[in-house]
């Protein structure tokens, strides 16, 4: 129960609730957010509030939610009750795609985890869905009547199907008579050239000049808004037309009769219709509640039966969007109320905050209670109120000839007499419109009753004695909202456990009140006073830089312990890992020396195959016994930088081998295969040379040249393509005339192995540009070979860079007739689509 009627205006909520609707999909949310209300039941609000956490999960993940056509026909369905009435066909067709949704969302929502006897994915979602029926025969059914426009069916009936048969020649039959007429009518000059029969009441007519019309013998049915134009209907279509209508009404009673046979056919099932539209409305609730959780990034904290307020970094949701759309940041709230605390008096400058920390309470603790998720920090803590009080702002009624302080006095006679310790009371300025020193007394003798009563409360106020009554009364505690004095400026922090100043004279000196109105001010409340604010404002601002101090220290102290245990556990490990560092050095170490006298023998045998000098050997044999007392003098060192410095030059000196070691392969390599391929650059192809596509085994015969063009024979095919492609068989011309038929042979069997193996697609994605250009080279090439006409690259889309390397390749092959994107539907531009000459 909450107090006053406009409490919800007050505080702020009915913003809340406009913010809902605008999340909501249909009127169907919209409904339930009106009736929203606050809940003292914590089962129902942590049930909420659990299924908004889901539903937030459902949206995060990768399956979306089967929300397509929200429809609210419940109005059409409720209607169906009464005997005779029918549904429109539009409310056929949007119940059919509502009552699918609502299908789709119970399936949903009934998955479960693991297997078929697992847990639901979503639990609390899912009791939403216990007694809602499938509605899969009556979509059926609708599928019958309603196409997928919302239009009848022609075969909704074998009737309907015969009507409009026979009004679609009725319709043909008129038009062919009526531009036959029209025709005639312009040959003979009667009718203008551009001018085409048109609908008028249903009918078909030509329209005629005014002056004309009795050239045409007909019915005279309309005449434009000028009166130059009539609309004639031909004394020949009459009864065509005539035809036409009564087909028109058969047409329509046939499909009233077809909608009638339908409702009649669903209402028995009009009450689980009914609650499955109400489910379906809870969804599109929990959705928009979802929603504006994750606009306003809120939390859904579990909620306790026992009344409580400990909230961490609370922010007023409002006030919050409103800051954002200037840029700025909203200061969060630490807020305690509990049953040894259980009222805040709040006291500080004006324009402080006061104000919006009551409002703040009073909105997140109505929200939380409405199911609805709170801005806080998930480590907050709520509990559950019975009632929520507020006397907040000017309430004077003329009406009832109440003034200000009247109906804050009548406001806290309800308080004392409803209030109890379940009770949450908001009270802004406590004890203000009256005479102040009365209006003080009242207010603290009010607060000692809130006491006794254990009533949760918040109260600003600017009364010094309430804010001494606070510190020495127990489950009463003061708050202060900071003020920075040599900025002037608010700080909008709330800090409990000391009291605020009102900073009334810092204020006005700000402002520019004259300086003999300040000190005169000042006299007459007395130096001790403005002594004592100026104390609680020094108090204030010390604890304020101590605590500031004391946090950075905090800080400073969980760094350094974290820099201490890295530093410990890497000493640790060091010392753990360095027997094995050491092991593994001299492991690599004898490697290496293996290695090294099997080099230095294979080194020896080879100078003595050639018969080099022997400084050389000796030489090498030099240097082997250098390493061999390096290594051993590596085992001597215990020095970390000594172990670096040791593995390091073993390192270059395996690189420096194994350089030597490649670049003496090449040597030979290039020594042994410089003679025949000097030959063979000497030689130039010619007609009858035996040839193969370079990276292929498939021998061909040049059959003619033509510049830089040769058309090969392989086997029983010919193929034409550049030369610089082709390269010399390995054999002698001796050799291949003295093989011809094997090689033939050879070739027919490569190209039919080739043509069982071969395969019209290529998959290049994932590989890098020039491995996939090379892939597709031989691909092309193969299918060349055997005669494939047309091939396809799938390389993906991308950034298009694989696709523009592949293509500018195929711009280069002869062979190849042309390339394009494939169809849409089988995979658009990332697949190449290839035609080859055959």
């Amino acid at each position: 129960m909450i107090y006053p009627h406009d409490f919800e205006e007050k505080i702020g909520f009915r913003e809340i609730k406009l913010l809902l609707k605008e999340n909501c999909l249909s009127s169907l949310g919209s409904e339930l957010v009106d009736s929203i209300a606050m809940s003292k039941d914590e089962r129902m609000i942590n049930e909420q509030l659990s299924q908004i956490v889901e539903f937030r999960r459902i949206e995060a993940g990768m399956d979306s939610f089967p929300l397509q056509y929200l429809f609210d026909v419940r109005e059409g369905v409720s209607r169906l009750r009464v005997e005779g009435t029918y549904m429109e066909a539009e409310e056929v067709f949007n119940l059919r795609r509502s009552l699918d949704t609502i299908n789709q969302c119970v399936t949903f929502l009934n998955r479960r985890e693991d297997a078929d006897d697992g847990p639901f994915s979503y639990p609390t979602l899912q009791r939403l869905t216990e007694g809602i029926r499938s509605f899969s025969g009556i979509v059926k059914r609708c599928d019958q009547i309603v196409d997928r426009f919302g239009k009848i069916h022609d075969n909704a009936s074998p009737e309907l199907l015969t009507i409009r048969r026979n009004l679609s020649k009725a319709e043909s039959s008129v038009a062919r008579t009526l531009y036959k007429i029209l025709h005639a009518a312009q040959s003979e000059g009667v009718v203008e050239k551009d001018v085409s029969p048109t609908l008028r009441d249903g009918r078909l007519v030509i329209p005629v000049a005014s002056a004309l019309k009795r050239k045409i013998g007909g019915i005279v049915y309309d005449e434009s808004a000028t009166g130059k134009t009539v609309y004639v209907e031909p004394t020949e279509v009459v009864e065509a037309n005539n035809r036409i209508r009564e087909l028109e009404n058969e047409e329509r009673r046939e499909i009233m009769r077809i909608l009638i046979e339908f409702s009649s056919d669903i209402r028995p099932h009009v009450d689980e219709i009914l609650s499955a539209y109400h489910f379906l409305a809870a969804i599109d609730f929990i959705r928009a509640k979802a929603h504006l959780a994750s606009a306003m990034d809120a939390y859904e904290p579990t909620v306790g039966q026992t009344p409580e307020i400990d909230w961490i970094e609370a922010r007023h949701p409002l006030l919050e969007r409103s800051l954002k759309r200037q840029n700025k940041k909203i200061v969060p709230l630490e807020i305690t109320l509990k049953k040894e605390q259980h009222i805040l008096i709040i006291s500080g400058p004006n324009a402080g905050g006061k104000s919006v920390c009551l409002k703040t309470v009073g909105l997140l603790q109505y929200m939380l209670q409405c199911g609805l998720s709170i801005p806080v920090s998930y480590r907050s803590k709520t509990g559950v109120f019975d009632e929520i009080m507020i006397d907040i702002g000017d309430e004077q009624n003329i009406e009832n000839d109440l003034s200000t302080y009247s109906s804050h006095l009548l406001n806290m006679k309800n308080m004392l007499k409803r209030g109890n310790s379940r009770t949450l009371l908001l009270i802004d300025e406590f004890g203000g419109g009256t005479e102040p020193r009365i209006g003080a007394a009242i207010a603290e003798s009010i607060l000692k009753q809130f006491c006794l009563k254990k009533v949760f409360a918040v109260i600003t106020t600017h009364y010094q004695n309430l804010k001494q009554y606070a510190d020495i009364q127990d489950g009463v505690t003061n708050g202060a909202m900071l003020y920075d004095r040599h900025e002037m400026r608010p700080l909008f922090q709330l800090e409990i456990g000391k009291p605020g100043s009102s900073f009334a004279v810092e204020i006005a000196r700000k402002i520019g009140i004259p300086e003999e109105v300040i000190k005169d001010a000042s006299d007459i409340v007395g130096s001790e006073y403005i002594q004592s604010d100026k104390y609680l404002q020094d108090i204030v601002r010390d604890k304020r830089y101590w605590e500031n101090k004391r946090k950075n220290i905090h800080l400073r102290e969980k760094e350094l312990e974290g820099i201490i245990s890295q530093y410990e556990k890497a000493m640790t490990e060091l010392k753990e890992n360095r027997k094995d560092v050491l092991r593994k050095a001299k492991e690599q170490a004898e490697e290496l020396l293996t290695e090294s006298n099997r080099k230095i023998e294979n080194t020896i045998r080879e100078i003595r195959e050639k018969q080099a000098e022997k400084e050389n050997t000796q030489r090498l044999r030099q240097e082997l016994e250098t390493f061999k007392q390096e290594v051993a003098s590596f085992e001597k060192d215990d020095g970390d930088k000594s172990i670096e410095r040791k593995m390091r030059q073993i390192v270059e000196r395996q690189e420096r081998r194994s350089k030597r070691k490649e670049n003496k392969k090449k040597e030979q390599a290039a020594m042994s295969q410089k003679a025949p391929k000097e030959n063979a650059e000497k030689r130039e192809l010619a007609v009858g040379d035996y040839v193969r596509i370079k990276g292929n085994q498939t021998v061909g015969i040049i059959e003619s040249m033509d510049r830089n063009m040769a058309v090969i024979v392989f086997g029983n095919m010919r193929t034409k393509m550049e030369v610089g492609r082709l390269e010399l068989a390995k054999e002698n011309k001796q050799q291949q005339l003295s093989t011809a038929p094997q090689t033939i042979r050879k070739t027919l069997e490569d190209i039919n192995k080739r043509k069982l193996n071969f395969k019209q697609d290529i998959d290049v994605r994932g590989m890098r540009g020039e491995e996939a250009v090379t892939a597709v080279t031989y691909f092309i090439d193969d299918a060349i070979i055997i005669g494939m006409p047309r091939v396809r690259i799938l390389h993906g889309t991308g950034n298009g860079i694989l696709r523009q390397l592949i293509r500018d390749y195929l711009a280069t092959v002869p062979n190849v007739s042309g390339f394009r994107d494939e169809h849409v539907q089988f995979g658009g531009a990332g697949i190449t689509v290839v035609d080859i000459k055959v």
